[in-house]
C-alpha cells in the first residue's frame, strides 16, 4: 500500500486558535486583489474545480486570509487524466516529487509512447534503470494490465461520484486512501477532498493553527470537516503556505502530464 509523502517533499504553517468555520466573502478589497483570475486559453489549468470560489469562501476565515496575504493564491497545476499520470503517482509514493519526476523522464525516454501496452514489455533490469522498486514493478504492472484489459477505465473513473472514484482507485494494487485522494483533487479536480495522512499538510495545518504538534491523521480528518465544501482548496492553500514559508516553488512535473 502506498505511504503519505515526507514533508520536505510535498506540498503541505501559526495562529493561536482552531480555525473556525469558514463563511462567505460578499465583498473584500483584499480578497478580490488574490483570488486567481479565471483561466485563459493560454493559462495553465489550476487544480481544484471552482479554486476561486472556494478561496473567496475561505478567506473570510483569518488562518486564510493570513495564508493569502503572506503566501499568495495556490497555483498548483491540474494534471492529466490518464495512466502515465496515476503511473507518477505510485512513483511519488515514498520519495520525493522531484524524485519521482526524475524517474518518469527516465521512463519517458525508454517507452514512446508511455502506455500500458509499452510499458508491460520493459523488463525488470529497465524498469530498476529507470528508478522502479521490486514494489513498484508490481504495482505499475497492475495497472497497467487493469487498463490495457479495459477493467480499469479513466473515462468511468472521471464521471463517478467522490466516493466511487476513491474505490475505483483504492481496488487498484498499490494504491491506497493517500494516492486517491491526491489523484481526486490534482487529477480529478474535486474541491471537496482531504487528504489528511498527507505529512505535508498535517506539518503545515499544525503551523498555521498554532499547535504542539502536527495533527496525527485522525484529528486532521476531524479539523477538515470545518472547511466543507472546500476541503480540497484548504488543503491547497495550506500546501501553499507550507512551500511559500520554505522558499519552495511548486514541483515542475513532464509537460505531458499537465492538463
Amino acid at each position: 500500500m502506498d505511504q503519505p509523502a515526507d514533508p520536505e517533499n510535498q506540498p503541505a504553517t501559526r495562529s493561536s486558535r482552531a480555525a473556525p468555520r469558514a463563511a462567505p466573502v460578499i465583498d473584500s478589497g483584499i480578497t478580490s486583489a488574490i483570488v486567481p483570475r479565471p483561466p485563459t486559453q493560454d493559462a495553465p489549468i489550476l487544480a481544484p474545480d471552482g479554486l476561486a470560489e472556494g478561496i473567496a469562501a475561505l478567506a473570510a476565515d483569518p488562518v486564510f486570509a493570513a495564508i493569502l496575504d503572506r503566501a499568495g493564491p495556490p497555483r498548483f497545476r491540474r494534471r492529466r487524466n490518464g495512466f502515465a499520470t496515476l503511473l507518477h503517482i505510485i512513483l511519488e509514493q515514498q520519495v520525493s516529487i522531484d524524485a519521482a519526476a526524475a524517474m518518469h523522464r527516465r521512463l519517458s525516454g525508454t517507452c514512446r509512447p508511455l502506455a500500458p501496452e509499452g510499458f508491460l514489455a520493459l523488463d525488470d533490469a529497465t524498469l530498476r534503470a529507470c528508478g522502479f522498486s521490486r514494489q513498484k514493478m508490481g504495482y505499475a504492472r497492475h495497472l497497467a494490465e487493469k487498463v490495457r484489459g479495459g477493467e480499469f477505465d479513466f473515462d468511468r473513473l472521471a464521471a463517478a461520484d467522490d466516493e466511487a472514484a476513491q474505490a475505483a482507485l483504492i481496488a487498484l494494487r498499490g494504491i491506497g486512501r493517500w494516492s486517491a485522494e491526491i489523484y481526486l483533487i490534482f487529477v480529478l479536480g474535486r474541491p471537496d477532498v482531504w487528504p489528511a495522512a498527507d505529512l505535508g499538510l498535517q506539518v503545515a495545518v499544525g503551523e498555521r493553527l498554532g499547535l504542539a504538534s502536527r495533527p496525527a491523521e485522525p484529528e486532521l480528518r476531524r479539523l477538515g470537516e470545518a472547511w466543507r465544501p472546500w476541503r480540497s482548496v484548504a488543503a491547497c492553500l495550506f500546501w501553499q503556505s507550507y512551500l511559500h514559508d520554505r522558499g519552495r516553488a511548486p514541483p515542475t512535473l513532464a509537460a505531458e502530464l499537465y492538463a
